[in-house]
């Protein structure tokens, strides 16, 4: 998988490609490889606990960490993804 070097570089197809290959790693070097990333390119504060630690009543499936990161993005003035 291609690295992209911020969130506005990825569509929304894209990233939830990235949280699949997080989910699909096949090792845990991978795993923490693509973490590492999607801790780098989201601006939420919660990171990848979005995708591990989720709070209660949080959608943690790839279109809820999507959502979740756009309207985070939103509400903070900041840019989001890639329009397609």
């Amino acid at each position: 998988m291609e690295f992209k070097s911020a969130l506005a570089d990825y569509t929304e197809h894209e990233f939830k490609a990235l949280i699949d290959a997080i989910d699909d790693a096949g090792t845990e070097e991978d795993r923490g490889d693509l973490v590492e990333h999607f801790n780098k390119i989201v601006p939420h504060p919660a990171g990848s606990d979005l995708l591990f630690y989720p709070e209660d009543g949080l959608d943690d499936s790839p279109n809820g960490v999507v959502q979740t990161i756009k309207d985070y993005c939103l509400s903070n003035g900041l840019p989001g993804f890639k329009e397609a």
